[in-house]
């Protein structure tokens, strides 16, 4: 074998090691390691009940500053509900829950029924319109259409001339 077999051969062999090696770090190999070293942590649901129940505590302080008058209407504590929620999803992830789960969903919905059972959604009574109103509102496409077409029929009548 000549020296430039050999050198091919080389390069080759290189070649081989160097893909296998960065395949190896392009398929995550490292992380599924340090991933099984590290164990996940049990949620720890009677701290959470506690983390829990000190952001509502925070909630309900901030909401007896708010007349209840204005709490039906979102813009008068919108501020304050989302630190309510910026606070339990936080602590939920700060002691190894998910977030939201069943312990914090039916807190959320205690504190709603402490606030908010009064605020119903008022229906909306769809009605149609007036005949007057209903006829224009038909009317006015149509002819605009009728327009358009007879503007476009004309045009190439007289494309001779325009062109």
């Amino acid at each position: 074998m000549d020296s430039n077999g050999i050198v091919l051969l080389k390069l080759f062999v290189v070649g081989l090691l160097v893909n296998a090696w960065m395949m190896r770090a392009a398929s995550g190999a490292e992380t599924l390691e340090a991933t099984t070293l590290r164990q996940r942590r049990v949620c720890n649901e009677s701290r959470l009940q506690w983390e829990v129940e000190v952001c509502g505590e925070h909630f309900k302080r901030d909401m007896a500053l708010i007349h209840p008058q204005y709490w039906c209407n979102l813009t008068y504590f919108i501020n304050e509900y989302h630190v309510f929620t910026y606070c339990t999803e936080t602590k939920s992830h700060y002691v190894d829950c998910y977030w939201p789960n069943p312990l914090v969903e039916g807190y959320i919905i205690r504190i709603h029924k402490l606030f908010f059972s009064n605020c119903s959604m008022e229906q909306v009574v769809w009605v149609d319109p007036p005949d007057d109103t209903l006829i224009v509102l038909i009317l006015i496409p149509i002819f605009l259409t009728l327009a358009m077409i007879a503007m476009v029929v004309w045009c190439s009548k007289r494309s001779d001339i325009l062109a």
